[in-house]
C-alpha cells in the first residue's frame, strides 16, 4: 500500500504496522522526522490512516501534547513492539479525510489570524472556505481560524465576513486590513473596519 503516484514513497511494512496498531487499539511509539529533519520520539494512540494530497497521514491522539495530531506516514519509523491497548476517544470530527485536509492546508499558510465574529457559527460555516476553521463560542458568536499566503489575501478574506468582528493577527495582517478599510472609506458612501485589534505587544 505505497503512497499515491507522485507522492512520497512509504514502506508498505510501515503502513501495515500503523494500520495494525489502529485496528488493535494499541499505543504506538515511533521516531518522527520533522520538515527540518529533526527527529523526536513520539507516543500516540493511533486511530486512522488517511490518504490526501498524494500523502498518507496518521490521525492520532498525541499522549505528550494531550491533543489530536496528524503525522505524515513517510516520516514515521515505528518502534516494535507496540504499547498497551487503549480505550477509544471521541474523534475530532466524523469526516477524518476533511479534518486532515483542512489541517494540512492550514499548515501551509504563512499568515494566520484568529477572528472573533459576532454571528452564530452555524450561519457562518455554510459559506466559509473548507480550510477555514469555525469554532462555536455561544449562540451569538464564534471564532474563525484562517490563513493565507499573503497578508493582503488574508485581510480580504476577513473583510468578506458579513458580521462585526475583532481580529488577532500579526501587524502585517492588521496593516493590510487598515489599507483595505482606508480605500473603502475614501470612496463615496464607503464604510470601514471598526474592530481591528492586534496581538498584545504586536505594536
Amino acid at each position: 500500500m505505497p503512497a499515491g503516484r507522485g507522492g512520497p514513497a512509504v514502506d508498505p511494512l510501515v503502513l501495515t504496522a500503523i494500520a495494525a496498531a489502529c485496528r488493535d487499539r494499541q499505543r504506538l511509539r515511533f521516531d518522527y522526522r520533522a520538515h527540518d529533519d529533526t527527529e523526536t520520539l513520539r507516543a500516540v494512540e493511533p486511530y486512522r490512516l488517511v490518504h490526501t494530497g498524494r500523502k498518507w497521514y496518521l490521525v492520532a491522539w498525541d499522549l505528550d501534547r494531550g491533543d489530536w495530531s496528524t503525522f505524515r506516514a513517510d516520516r514515521i519509523k515505528p518502534r516494535i513492539p507496540t504499547g498497551p491497548r487503549f480505550m477509544p476517544r471521541d474523534l475530532p470530527e466524523d469526516d477524518l479525510s476533511r479534518y486532515v485536509s483542512r489541517r494540512v492546508d492550514a499548515a501551509l499558510f504563512h499568515w494566520r489570524a484568529r477572528v472573533t465574529v459576532h454571528k452564530p457559527a452555524a450561519e457562518l460555516v455554510q459559506w466559509m472556505p473548507a480550510a477555514v476553521t469555525v469554532e462555536a463560542v455561544d449562540d451569538r458568536s464564534c471564532l474563525v481560524h484562517a490563513g493565507a499566503e499573503t497578508p493582503h489575501v488574508l485581510a480580504a478574506l476577513i473583510v468578506s465576513i458579513d458580521a462585526d468582528f475583532e481580529v488577532d493577527a500579526a501587524p502585517e495582517v492588521l496593516s493590510a486590513l487598515r489599507t483595505i478599510a482606508d480605500r473603502i472609506i475614501s470612496r463615496p458612501g464607503g464604510g470601514g473596519c471598526d474592530h481591528v485589534v492586534g496581538r498584545p505587544g504586536a505594536g
